[in-house]
């Protein structure tokens, strides 16, 4: 089993992208949860080559293993860390995403105590409802962190909580609560690095403005809600793919898998492919979803278990042990999308991608074009080798 992971349909993605924000913009890559799956590590690396600025990320541990396969863009961490991770982040010039008074102030003690500066973002929680400080105590933190020697701003941002862009009404409430604090921090002189608040939904659906940077994350995989401008677009990254590996005849009434929740209604036979559950075939596409095998739909039968997937193959000429299946991708010119694989499993293709696991070995295609150069960013510096000693690496 394997997944196919096109980067010339990536690089297309991120120009689309482009397409829509103009060249004063910068993109800040989100790749998060192993780049939603298809592979931090060489998403990153082709992202960049690619014009992308900064690289998104949620835990210091994805941040730390850009940092060791030599990315040495700035990257951001969006979501919270515990203390426990705060060092490392400080010492491989990892920025910081800042919820609250009380994260500031600890960090701005930690680098005070390594002779270090702490890169931050500060998040404004404009309806979210789950990490960021609240607009009315936005300006007070922007003030402790421009007094700090040791604190340097590289950002203000937002998120968007509606995949729908501003197609929905509660985004421009959540945009003019963040505007109302972006106008009064630079009335004050407190604003500094980047302000961005764009997902993949605002950027394809007219936000405006987009100010400095856009975070766009799914759409640069080639996925965006249903019904979204621009959808057509994009080209689907990931294809997942797996091979027979037994064929059995079966009688009619035969059961299939575990408790028999599928039996034959004539004679027929039946693949069995070494992919399951853990692998990221849905358990909920037991008898319901598809596959593709010599370039025909077969049905999947019986349960999805952790290791296997069975698939009625009685009407396919010609079937053999060995053939490709693929579970979702384009094969001939028949095509499952992610999106119909999400809608039998009743989940969001974001799920089914982040769920493809470690078992599937990710085989990446093209990639080598160079669409449109990085912008120079004024904020961060070349970051750290990962075996710097602290006490080394005074900068404030």
């Amino acid at each position: 089993m394997w997944a196919d992971i096109d980067l010339d349909a990536f690089a297309s993605n991120i120009a689309q992208i482009r397409a829509r924000i103009g060249d004063g913009t910068a993109i800040m890559l989100v790749v998060k949860a192993d780049a939603y799956g298809h592979g931090a590590v060489a998403i990153s690396h082709c992202a960049l080559r690619q014009g992308v600025s900064a690289l998104g990320v949620g835990t210091s541990a994805e941040a730390l293993e850009l940092r060791r396969s030599g990315v040495r863009a700035p990257i951001l961490v969006l979501g919270t860390i515990v203390d426990e991770e705060a060092t490392a982040c400080l010492v491989h010039d990892i920025q910081v995403a800042l919820h609250s008074a009380d994260r500031c102030q600890m960090l701005e003690d930690l680098a005070a105590r390594l002779g270090l500066v702490a890169r931050v973002h500060l998040k404004i929680d404009t309806g979210m409802g789950r990490l960021g400080v609240l607009p009315e105590r936005a300006l007070p933190l922007l003030e402790q962190i421009r007094a700090s020697r040791h604190m340097e701003l590289c950002g203000v941002m937002t998120h968007i909580s509606s995949p729908f862009g501003m197609q929905d009404e509660f985004t421009a409430l959540q945009m003019q609560r963040f505007r109302e604090v972006v106008v009064e921090a630079r009335r004050r002189n407190l604003l500094l690095g980047w302000v961005h608040a764009a997902n993949s939904a605002c950027v394809f659906t007219g936000l405006d403005p987009l100010y400095d940077a856009v975070r766009p994350g799914i759409s640069a995989y080639g996925v965006l809600p249903d019904g979204l401008p621009g959808a057509e677009d994009l080209e689907p990254v990931m294809s997942l793919r797996s091979q027979i590996v037994f064929l059995k005849d079966l009688a009619e009434a035969s059961p299939v898998g575990y408790a028999g929740t599928w039996k034959s209604s004539r004679p027929t036979r039946i693949a069995t492919l070494p992919i399951g559950y853990n692998d990221g075939v849905p358990w909920r596409l037991g008898n319901n979803g598809e596959v593709l095998v010599r370039g025909e739909r077969a049905r999947i039968v019986g349960r999805v278990s952790m290791d296997y997937t069975t698939i009625d193959v009685g009407h396919i000429p010609g079937v053999s042990v060995g053939d490709r299946v693929t579970l979702f991708g384009r094969d001939g010119e028949e095509q499952i999308t992610l999106e119909e694989v999400a809608r039998h499993a009743g989940t969001i293709p974001y799920e089914i991608t982040c769920s493809v696991g470690r078992r599937v070995e990710r085989i990446y295609r093209g990639g080598s074009g160079v669409l449109v150069p990085r912008p120079r960013i004024a904020h961060g510096s070349e970051p750290l080798p990962l075996d710097a000693s602290p006490p080394n690496l005074a900068r404030a």
